[in-house]
């Protein structure tokens, strides 16, 4: 009894230290899509476009680690490598949402997300980056 609640104490720390690492990750791709520095533009000049697009991606990254782990396999190493697998194509798969939704929008998704003026587009970009995420979370399932 004691072993097993050892053994899922040491799980959630690794799986806690994955999870962060992932959505780390997610910030930096979030940084790489949108102009300028996103550590700026969201606590320096609390850009609400911005910290909209990360909180669905934050949020987005989270519900697959979740999915990951509750639908884990029963050998720790596998649950392991299936939530850094599903979390990097999680990660792939909201950059290429918000490429596409770029492409197909006028003017550039990233200049509309740093503009100071809320902007409604922002609310479509992190829908779009947090379904992504639901679709990766579907198929883990």
């Amino acid at each position: 009894m004691v072993e097993d609640l050892f053994a899922g104490a040491w799980q959630s720390i690794v799986f806690g230290v994955v999870g962060i690492a992932l959505m780390a990750a997610g910030f930096g791709l979030v940084d790489a899509l949108t102009p300028g520095k996103l550590r700026e533009l969201i606590w320096v000049q609390r850009n609400s476009n911005a910290s909209l697009l990360l909180l669905a991606n934050q949020l987005g990254i989270a519900g697959i680690v979740f999915t990951a782990i509750l639908t884990s396999y029963t050998d720790f190493a596998k649950g392991l490598a299936s939530t850094v697998l599903f979390g990097v194509i999680g990660i792939g798969i909201m950059a290429l949402a918000f490429l596409v939704l770029d492409w197909l929008t006028p003017g550039k998704l990233g200049e509309v997300i740093c503009s100071e003026e809320p902007h409604p587009a922002a609310r479509v970009s992190a829908a779009t980056h947090f379904g992504a995420a639901l679709i990766v979370c579907a198929c883990i399932a």
